[in-house]
């Protein structure tokens, strides 16, 4: 009898080392989770969503991996990016923190934002001012923002929003290193992006962790937890159910 309940917990075991064994080997090769925890990236990502991210779009580096194990300091398979991509990718400053940001400048690029207007390479980014009735937030702040379609070079299109008063008119010309890239938040007056050299700044391309694929579930935070049941009537944005992401 008691051989019989050994060799049960044995098997149990077994049964949960491999599913760990495969979780991880998916989460680091195929997709991994993500959840959205602030609103630099509204009106295209809200807070609550939770999205796939395609580990495999730019090849795999230590940060592919969970703890980002320090056993090859390069790039496998890698392909490049494209402008417009939605990157989550580790914070250069601890080599830990995920952030999701939009890309905008590829390796000797510059950026720069001149009267308001975003400037690739000394050209102004193609965007048309559009109507759009969502409530866009900073924290618990809501701000009044204009938004725009913009096109980057590759013809790429996305919704940005910029803070009626322009708070970031203008700012230094940003050139991009070799071998890193440069990123904004859509929201662009509520987002701690490239811009911010001391905590963000220029990602190298070892950084990168992959490509926003899908939101699979949303919920919004501010109007309800996911566990109280009884309010998701208000607080699920079903209609965010399995978005793909361009």
């Amino acid at each position: 009898m008691k051989y019989k309940i050994f060799e049960t917990i044995i098997d149990n075991l077994k049964t949960i080392f491999y599913a760990l064994i495969i979780a991880i080997v998916i989460r680091s090769l195929f997709f991994q989770p993500f959840y959205i925890p602030s609103s630099s990236m509204e009106p295209n990502l809200l807070v609550g969503d939770r999205i796939f991210v395609s580990k495999y779009t730019y090849g795999y580096s230590k940060h592919s991996f969970p703890f980002s194990p320090s056993i090859y300091n390069q790039r496998i398979l890698f392909k490049n990016p494209n402008y417009a991509d939605l990157v989550v990718f580790k914070t250069p400053q601890d080599n830990r923190t995920d952030y999701i940001k939009r890309l905008i400048g590829m390796p000797g690029d510059s950026i720069q934002f001149i009267d308001g207007k975003l400037m690739l390479n000394n050209k102004e980014v193609k965007k048309e001012k559009i109507n759009l009735t969502k409530s866009i937030r900073c924290g618990a702040q809501t701000l009044d923002v204009h938004y725009f379609k913009e096109t980057l070079p590759n013809g790429k299109t996305y919704i940005a929003a910029y803070n009626k008063y322009g708070t970031q008119q203008n700012t230094d010309k940003y050139i991009v290193p070799k071998d890193h890239y440069f990123f904004l938040g859509d929201n662009r007056d509520c987002s701690k992006d490239s811009r911010f050299l001391d905590s963000v700044g220029y990602v190298p391309k070892l950084n990168l962790v992959g490509k926003a694929k899908m939101i699979f579930f949303s919920n919004d935070t501010a109007k309800g937890s996911f566990f109280k049941f009884w309010n998701w009537n208000n607080s699920l944005r079903i209609e965010r159910f399995f978005m793909r992401l361009k």
